[in-house]
């Protein structure tokens, strides 16, 4: 069997790596939101509204890319633990405005600090220098377009 040539290839490849360290993060911040009723993508979409203020259903939608009827189901299970507050919009009755409530930044901040022993696990092989520049890549690499594209409609419809 003859071996394809693999040209202009960097001589190491992250994906296999970064999934490995995905599934290490994802496996114990799972068993750490459980108690706190949580789930990832539920932490996902807290955290997007604690950051932006609240922000339009739709938008949120945008941001998180979800189908509208996901997300709904999400924020179901979020109000339905008192974590989010959904509303008419006064400017458009057609319009759904989401906010955290006290209990959800609450919850949100138990979350976090639970997360972060997660991530002092993981990445317990890395000092503070090293991990802050393991953030700046991953977040660049993730073109950070999710919340721009919210904080952009934020500010277009004052939500």
């Amino acid at each position: 069997m003859s071996e394809l040539p693999v040209v202009n290839q960097p001589p190491h490849r992250c994906g296999a790596l970064l999934d490995h360290v995905t599934r290490r993060i994802r496996l114990r911040s799972e068993s750490v939101l459980a108690p706190l009723g949580l789930r990832p993508r539920h932490l996902v979409a807290l955290t997007v509204l604690r950051d932006l203020g609240g922000c339009s259903q739709q938008d949120l939608a945008k941001t998180l890319e979800m189908d509208s009827t996901n997300v709904v189901g999400l924020l179901n299970d979020l109000e339905s633990a008192n974590l989010v507050e959904r509303r008419r919009s006064p400017e458009d009755r057609r319009r759904h405005i989401v906010e955290l409530t006290d209990v959800g930044t609450k919850q949100l901040v138990k979350a976090e600090f639970a997360l972060a022993g997660v991530e002092d696990d993981v990445l317990g092989g890395l000092d503070k220098d090293q991990r802050e520049t393991l953030y700046n890549l991953l977040y660049q690499a993730a073109g950070h377009a999710e919340v721009a594209a919210c904080v952009e409609s934020a500010h277009i419809d004052d939500c």
